[in-house]
Formats: structure tokens, sequence, C-alpha cells
């Protein structure tokens, strides 16, 4: 929790200041009030008295309860606001934090433990935030201020009151010591649960297809117990402390006025009234020294989901991805001056997935020229779909280089090689939105709108705490609205991506067309139709190199030929790297790669690789009649 802090603002750490102020006055005023009983009681035994005296001190007691009260609010006002502005904070960081990682990343948190670090997580540090800070701050001042209130009052009264709090640190050591460990596997519990919900969710067509219903219900209820039970002991261990709590507070109490009671009957006539007002506040005080502890206590309750929590967002925010950026934003130049545009270059390139044994690509060497297609083909695990991810920078090379545009993928910006690459993966992804909005999906003129230097994250981690960033905040989010809306012109490269995607046929019947409204995972449309959508993105953005992989398998064969035939026409100028399983999705390529087990072992047009490549040539007669072999 400790270390979580830097993440606030110097607006927060200036209201946490103020509101330390206000615990401060809150806790003097709380412990005026024993004064004042002391006053009134005095008044009360004394004869002769003024009964406008009595009434005078009743009403600075209520003056002073009234003051507490008012500070009392006026924290809790503070500490609502600074953790409600601090964990939106921490949310949008870490969703920042989560975009810049890679699938190597990914894999080590899993996407179920990512969800609960920014939710459960963010929600356990909010809770202590608005609760135990509070409580962990006002309770030591208020019992060091009242301990040394009580000092000197009577050394019996301070031995109950020392016995008194033995027994309660005792009892808060021995019930932390049981309960830390089970608030440390809480929250990777609350992982697996929501990691067996969203899997069951996601499959829930196969589920229902293999009648795996109760198979699916009983990992749910083994995950749900196994939570259930944890919360169960730690709730029952915590139940103990409250009562605990009051039974040593009365106890304290009783024991103050039975000793107070002996002190009085030992005592002379004048002492008596002395050693009365000393008993009714050290009573209060030691109260006070009781309370003190028991909300601490409670903050003991808080404090341990909290610091875990804490650790886990911090690993997300302190992880730094394995792939950076570099510094260039170009390529290189050709003879006459101008930039290579689109030329991809393997120099014996090696790849090893992260712990694993084995490498997964092993001394792939090709290159591929501006405006040629090249393709590759191998059997499954052969190493094609790693080896097209190693050019957008998915993972890193382990050995050798890939270089774009005669530069090394490592020495660019991320999003400059990005900026170069339309990417259709394996599995075609759908967000929520329009047919327009997933065609145009990254659309640069919507950024453009917010101010020079500034992205959507920045609005995320805007600092909303005080007026000017919230007011920073409408603004730019405002404008990101604005920008959504794509002109006509942008609409015509939409109408023209779809197009080449041979897509416009579906599209144009759906109602609103390009409007038509696009369900979250694209759920409302067909696994083909999801597949032309992807290749229209990719097609949409202009790019010097387009990735397919294995993007044309949802497709029947004559829409293949026809968006294959579509791109060799509107986008010849690009390099086109395909990954394929269908000979006849690639037969016309310019260089043919094929890939058996991680290495190259045949290169060349489809007739060349027919006639040297037996790896190849297995493949075609598997899918080609004698006839297409011949031809």
């Amino acid at each position: 929790m400790i270390r979580i802090c830097k993440y606030l603002s110097k607006a927060e750490w200036f209201q946490l200041f103020v509101g330390l102020l206000f615990i401060v006055a809150g806790v003097w005023l709380q412990l005026k009030l024993p004064d004042y009983m002391a006053d009134i009681t005095r008044l009360v035994e004394t004869p002769n008295s003024e009964m406008h005296d009595v009434w005078v001190a009743g009403g600075k007691m209520l003056a002073v309860a009234l003051g507490a009260m008012l500070t009392t609010v006026a924290v809790g006002f503070i500490t609502a606001r600074v953790s409600a502005s601090f964990t939106q904070r921490l949310r949008s960081m870490q969703f920042r934090r989560v975009e810049s990682f890679g699938p190597e990343e990914l894999d080590r948190f899993s996407t179920a433990s990512l969800i609960t670090r920014s939710t459960n997580d963010v929600t356990q540090i909010q809770m202590f935030l608005t609760m135990g800070l509070l409580m962990l701050v006002q309770s030591p001042i208020m019992a060091v201020w009242a301990i040394a209130k009580i000092a000197g009052k009577g050394v019996e009264w301070t031995a109950a009151t020392g016995v008194s709090l033995v027994l309660v640190m005792g009892a808060v050591a021995i019930i932390m010591a049981m309960v830390m460990p089970k608030f440390r596997s809480m929250q990777a519990l609350t992982d697996n649960i929501n990691r067996v919900a969203r899997e069951n969710l996601t499959g829930l067509r196969v589920v229902r297809a293999y009648n795996a219903e109760d198979y699916q219900q009983g990992k749910f209820d083994k995950a749900n117990r196994d939570l259930t039970e944890t919360q169960l002991f730690t709730n029952r261990a915590m139940s103990i402390m409250m009562p605990l709590m009051n039974t040593v507070m009365n106890g304290l109490t009783l024991a103050v006025y039975w000793i107070g009671a002996y002190l009085i009957d030992a005592a002379g006539l004048m002492d008596k009234l002395t050693l009365f007002s000393n008993m009714v506040v050290f009573s209060s005080y030691a109260i006070q020294v009781i309370m003190s502890f028991l909300m601490m206590s409670m903050v003991f309750v808080l404090w341990p989901r909290a610091d875990v929590s804490a650790k886990r967002i911090l690993e997300v925010l302190d992880t730094e991805p394995h792939v950076t950026d570099g510094t260039r934003t170009e390529g290189a130049k050709n003879a006459d001056g101008t930039l290579v545009r689109g030329r991809v270059e393997f120099r014996d390139v090696s790849f090893t997935y992260p712990d694993a044994r084995e490498p997964m690509l092993e001394h792939v060497s090709f290159t591929a020229q501006p405006g040629q297609t090249v393709a590759f083909i191998g059997s499954t695990g052969s190493g094609k779909t790693t080896l097209v991810n190693l050019v957008p920078r998915f993972y890193d090379a382990t050995d050798g280089q890939v270089l774009v545009d005669g530069v090394d993928v490592k020495d660019y910006t991320l999003q400059s090689l990005r900026d170069k690459i339309g990417y259709v993966p394996q599995q075609s992804v759908m967000f929520k939105g329009t047919v327009a909005s997933n065609v145009a999906f990254g659309d640069k003129s919507q950024a453009g709108v917010l101010p020079a230097g500034e992205s959507m994250a920045d609005v995320e981690i805007a600092d909303t705490s005080t007026p000017q960033g919230r007011a920073r905040e409408k603004a730019l989010l405002a404008e990101s609205e604005h920008g959504t809306t794509l002109s006509e012109a942008q609409m015509e490269d939409v109408r023209q991506a779809v197009a080449v995607a041979k897509a416009d046929e579906f599209v144009t019947r759906m109602d609103g067309t390009y409007e038509a409204p696009i369900a979250q995972g694209g759920t409302n449309v067909s696994g083909g139709q999801k597949q032309r959508l992807s290749i229209a993105r990719a097609v949409w953005r202009h790019p010097e190199i387009l990735v397919f992989d294995d993007s044309f398998s949802a497709l029947d064969f004559r829409t293949d030929h026809d968006v294959r035939e579509a791109l060799a026409r509107e986008a010849g100028d690009a390099t086109k790297l395909i990954v394929a399983q269908r000979i006849g999705t690639i037969m016309d390529a310019d260089r043919i790669i094929v890939l058996d087990q991680g290495r190259v072992v045949g290169q060349g047009t489809h007739k060349e690789l027919l006639r040297d490549c037996e790896v190849y040539r297995q493949i075609a007669e598997s899918q080609l009649s004698e006839a297409e072999l011949a031809s």
C-alpha cells in the first residue's frame, strides 16, 4: 500500500494533508469532551453551584460534539473524493500498461487475472482509502493523546488500561496470523472463479453441443466452493474481533469503576470529590484508548486484502514489456534517395518461445520485395503463424534479424512499424460498434482531434481531483466523441475496402448498411463475414505490407478467388504475406515458402515446388486432383 501511494497526485496529497488537519482537530475536540464532563461532575457535586454554570459547561460540550461531528464528515468527504479519483487513475494506468503488453506478458498474467486486477483489486484499495485511511491515521493520534491525558491520574487505573491493551494487541496478532495467508489466496481464488466463468461463457455453444453443462457446473461449483470456504474462514475469524473488543472495553470500564470505588472508599472526605472526578475522566479517556485500538483492528480487516491487491496491481504496473520501442520512424532509402516501401527480409532468423526447450523457428531466411505475394505453407505446428508474428513484433526474434524497409524491426518505434502493416489474424476479431467503425478501426483522424501531444490514454489518467483536470477531461472526451464520425471521404474509403474484401454483398443487405450494428465479438455475423470484414479493415489502412494469417479459411473457393483477385488489383503495390492451409489460396503467389518443424524445406513457385519439394508435393497431392496437379 505504501508503494502504490506514489501514484497519488500532488492535488490528492494536498487534500489528504487538509484531511489530516481535520483529523487532528477532530481528535482534539473528542478528547475535550471528558474535560467538560469532569467540570459538570464537579459542579453537580459542589454545594451552592449555579445552574447557569452547568448549562454553560453543557453548551460547550454540545458545541465540541458538533464540531467533532463536522470534522468527521469533512474527513469522510475528502477521503471518498481522493479514493475515487485515485482508483479511477489506477484503472486507467493498468489499462494503458496492459495495452503495451505482448503475448508473452498476457500469457504470464492470464486474461482472467488482469480483469480481476482492474476491477476487484482496485475496489479493495478504494474501500481501504475511503474507510481505513481515516481509522489508520486517527487511531494512533487519539491513542497517544488520550494516554498522555490520563498519565499520572492513577497507577491502578493505568495498570488496568495496560492489561486491556495487551489483551487487545495479543488477540489482534493471533487473528492476523491466522487470516493473512487466506487473504493472500483469496484474490487468486477470485481470479480462478473469473477464469471458469469466462471460459464457460466464451465456449457456451460447445458446452451445449456436447451436453457438458453438468461438467462445467462442477468446475464452477468447485471454484465457488474454494472461494466461499476461504471467505467464511476469514469472516469467522474476523467476527471474533468485535465481541472481543467490546468485552475488553466493558471489562475495562468495570475495572476503572471498581478500582475507583475502592480508592474513594479509602480516601478522606476532601479527596473523595477529586477521585470521583478523576474516575469519570479516566473512564472516558480509557474508553477512547480502547476505541482507538478497536478502530485499528477494523483497519486490520481492510488492510490485508488492500495490501495484497496493491501488490497485484503493482505487478502489472511494474512489468516492462519485453518488446520495447526503438527510435526509427522511417525505413532506409534507395540509391535514388526515395524511401524503401514494403520490403520484408528475414536473415537467419530463429525463435524460441519463452520457457520452451526447443526452438519454434530455425535459420529462416527469405526476402519479400515490394508488391510481391509471398505465401507460407506447412503442416500444423510448423511455425507459419509464429513467423509472420515476428514482422509486427508481437514477439522478437531470438537470433537473426527481421528487416522491414531495410531497417531492423527492433529499431522502429512500435507505432511507426505497425502503421506500415495491415494485419488479419487467424481469429477474426470484431468490436462492438458498426460496420464502418470496425473497418475504420484505429482511424488516425479520430486521434487527430485531440490537442497536440495528447491521446485518449492521457484523457484516462487525467487528474480529475482538480477543477482544471475535470474540465480538461470533459473537453478531450467531447472532442474524441466528435472525432468518431467519419467524413464522406473516409466513408468512401470504407466502402472501397469492403468491396475489395467482397463484403459489400452482405453489408448492403444489413439494416443500416455501413452503420449496421456489430455486436461484441461479432456474434451477429458469420465466421466468413467476420473474415471479410477483417480483410477490409486491413485494406482500409492502405498499408505497405499486408499480413494474412490463414485469413481465407472460412471463405468458399469462389469468394477466396475473388478476394485475391481484388487484392491483386486494388493493393498491387503492397507486399502480401499469406499463411494458408489450402494450396488453391497460394498457388499463384510469386514465392511459396514451405516450412516443416520450424525449418524452411523449400522455396519457389507452385510448379517449382511440385517438382523439387517432397513436403509440398505431399500437401498438394492431398488437396488437388491429378488434373489440377498436371496443369
